[in-house]
């Protein structure tokens, strides 16, 4: 008798089969990443343990590394015991270490220098569920650098109320950020980028741009109408953000952001507003995502002053490092200098 005459049989034993297998990988990686805990607190202990120690340390690490292999196999070798050990010693409170991670996961982590940065990460890629290649992906284009950065000088500000009160609601501050990089695109597109390809693309590869804007985002639309009297107007695309409980407008610009940008996402916004944000909803938001911004247009516009617009760069290169730091360090100063002279006013 064929098993196409038990199709519901069948699918209820391969859900039980997929599922036993999920919990024993998850089990697995569980015990792995113990185990790994405490093999680096041992090294540690052992090479703390007074100033020979110390001086021998790496010698004994390497013959330990040899018998180890011998008898356990490859996972055991001296790089991967110096992993073990960095990993204790970014992580020395097991009960701070999230269960949902691997020790992939954790290899990585060990890599990013700042404890709060670390955490940050950590704790990002448990709730999201981020894969350990998404998550080398956000370490490596600095996701947590660029949002703080985006925050400031407004996050201590927020910092501030929330030691003095009870936690804030969340911002679109705590969101957006400056610049999103769109690797995935592939460089070699930009000398003849349109601005109709770049919504393509970023609807080809929509789980990489989610991944990118961050998390509580869901597309919604895009080239969605608006209508005003006899004139239609056409936004490039629209998410949702369920944690802000908004609309996000998204408008595409290749080249310099402009006056008349600017002004279009604020039509955007309003006519959003009026015909189609939902009662409960909170104010819509609009991002107009240039290739370049232009510091006066920031400045001299509806986004010195208004809380729903905000204009960010994109790069279509992933950058390294150290240009990523020396762009978030030029944006930081531009935004603390203004709320001085705020301040002074």
């Amino acid at each position: 008798m064929e098993i196409q005459q038990f199709p519901d049989l069948h699918a209820t034993l391969r859900t039980l089969i997929a599922q036993a297998q999920a919990r024993a990988v998850r089990q697995v990686n569980a015990t792995l990443v113990e185990l790994y805990w405490h093999i680096g607190h041992q090294l540690v202990e052992h090479e703390q343990g007074g100033a020979a120690r110390a001086a021998y340390g790496q010698g004994v690490l390497r013959e330990v590394a040899v018998r180890l292999t011998a008898e356990f196999g490859k996972g055991y070798e001296e790089r991967n015991l110096r992993y073990m050990r960095l990993f204790y010693q970014a992580f020395p409170i097991w009960n701070a270490l999230r269960s949902e991670l691997s020790w992939t996961h954790y290899r990585l982590l060990t890599s990013v220098q700042d404890p709060e940065a670390r955490a940050w990460y950590m704790t990002e890629a448990a709730t999201q569920n981020w894969s350990s290649r998404a998550l080398d992906r956000q370490i490596g284009v600095l996701y947590y650098e660029r949002l703080l950065s985006s925050q400031a000088p407004a996050v201590s500000v927020r910092q501030e109320a929330t030691d003095r009160t009870a936690e804030l609601p969340p911002s679109p501050l705590d969101f957006l950020r400056d610049p999103y990089v769109l690797e995935f695109l592939g460089a070699q597109a930009m000398p003849h980028l349109h601005e109709r390809d770049l919504e393509q693309g970023l609807l080809t590869h929509l789980q990489q741009f989610l991944l990118e804007l961050g998390k509580g985002f869901a597309f919604v639309a895009r080239q969605q109408r608006l209508s005003v009297g006899k004139t239609d107007f056409y936004v490039d695309l629209v998410f949702y953000n369920y944690l802000l409980r908004c609309f996000v407008l998204v408008d595409l610009k290749v080249g310099e952001l402009t006056h008349q940008d600017v002004g279009q996402m604020d039509t955007y916004v309003r006519v959003y507003e009026a015909h189609h944000k939902l009662p409960g909803d909170n104010p819509t938001l609009g991002l107009v995502l240039c290739s370049e911004k232009n510091d006066a247009v920031v400045k001299y516009s509806f986004l010195a002053d208004s809380p729903q617009l905000f204009a960010a760069s994109y790069q279509l290169h992933l950058p390294t490092e150290a240009e990523l730091r020396t762009k978030l360090l030029h944006d930081r100063a531009l935004l603390e200098a203004a709320h001085e002279r705020e301040d002074a006013a």
